[in-house]
Order: C-alpha cells, then sequence, then structure tokens
C-alpha cells in the first residue's frame, strides 16, 4: 500500500462535482435564441425563454393541485 506526502496531497487536482455542467433546459434556450436572431423563426420572446420558466411552471401546478387535493380531503 502506498501512502502520499502532504505536499503530494495539497497538490493533487480535486475532482470535479458529479451532475455539473449545462442542463437540457438551457441547451434548448440557447438554441431557441439563436434561432431567433438568426432570423429562422419568427416566435414571441416569451417562447423562446420558455425552457427557462416551464419547468417552474409545471412545479408550481403541482403544487397547486397537492395543495388543493389535501383542502378537499
Amino acid at each position: 500500500m502506498t501512502y502520499m506526502s502532504n505536499d503530494a496531497i495539497r497538490r493533487a487536482p480535486i475532482p470535479p462535482a458529479p451532475g455539473g455542467g449545462i442542463s437540457f433546459a438551457c441547451l434548448l434556450t440557447i438554441l431557441f435564441i439563436g434561432l431567433k436572431l438568426g432570423g429562422v423563426v419568427s416566435w414571441s420572446w416569451w417562447w423562446v425563454l420558455s425552457p427557462l420558466w416551464i419547468g417552474y411552471a409545471i412545479a408550481l401546478a403541482v403544487v397547486a393541485i397537492c395543495l388543493l387535493w389535501a383542502a378537499f380531503l
């Protein structure tokens, strides 16, 4: 079994955190912005930026349904 010295431990690179990176929604938003600025689509900016807010809207709808469900039980 080999042991690392204190200097080697201090100089050892820190591995990246798991799950780091760009999400699918961010990639889709970048694609939509590029299409809008390139004149390929003539969508409203609300729809171009929708991948950023659609997840929050779905989560809010789920919370509202759960609260309504709990209120009527």
